[in-house]
């Protein structure tokens, strides 16, 4: 089992000094995605998703080059991306003896759901939920450095997701400041998608979703793609 280190250890600091230098040397970076349905893209059937679309931006002949696996796996919370980021991290060096520079996670919408009923248990109680991402961010820095892209809001006239999900906004604010505040913590950049897209209105954001009212369709997408680009998510 892995040692865990406390957020600001020397070691989370020295990981993100190797990061600068190799941006400095504009040093291609090996770069892992984790998460759930959003990260993976479910919905986006022209760009794939936010990941891939960086993917193809890093890959074109003028981009910088950086490889970007997406590991987003649907239906996935956080405690089931704690459970396998180890692995996935050690699996994508590519070469021996190498592992990836930067993680980029999104995850945290499923926790959020209320089951059977609007006025339902939730799916992963508040205090477990803020547990699980102390946790997960902890490994995750005490791995390479860390950054995190918040959940989208979802259109609340469309629930209930697969008629069993009901997820509303008040809900997903809860567990989004639960998640920024851990990063705040451990000084891990975040991208507040939810108070981002929330800005520019209801009409605007569900015309951003999809159907299910849960994921965003093929604008939403390189919408939200085109958030992550303006962050500067690394320098490109």
């Amino acid at each position: 089992m892995q040692t865990i280190l406390s957020p600001n250890s020397s070691f989370a600091i020295d990981n993100d000094r190797v990061l600068h230098k190799k941006l400095e040397r504009k040093q291609p970076l090996k770069i892992i995605a984790l998460g759930d349905s959003l990260t993976y893209g479910y919905g986006d059937h022209v760009g794939g998703g936010w990941v891939e679309r960086l993917r193809r931006e890093w890959m074109s002949p003028q981009g910088a080059g950086h490889v970007l696996y997406n590991l987003g796996v649907r239906g996935d919370c956080v405690n089931q991306v704690s459970i396998r980021l180890e692995q996935e991290f050690n699996c994508r060096g590519e070469l021996r003896n190498r592992v990836p520079d930067l993680i980029l996670l999104s995850v945290g919408i499923n926790d959020s759901a209320r089951v059977g009923k609007p006025t339902g248990k939730l799916y992963t109680d508040l205090n477990d939920f803020r547990q699980h991402v102390d946790y997960l961010l902890d490994v995750a820095q005490n791995l390479c450095p860390v950054m995190f892209i918040g959940m989208t809001p979802v259109n609340e006239a469309k629930m209930p997701f697969m008629d069993c999900l009901h997820y509303n906004h008040l809900d997903q604010y809860r567990f989004k400041e639960v998640t920024l505040q851990a990063c705040q913590q451990r000084n891990v950049p975040y991208l507040d998608i939810f108070d981002l897209w929330l800005s520019r209105g209801t009409d605007w954001i569900n015309s951003q979703l999809g159907a299910d009212g849960l994921h965003p369709n093929v604008s939403g997408y390189q919408n939200l793609f085109a958030d992550i680009m303006a962050w500067r998510i690394i320098d490109r």
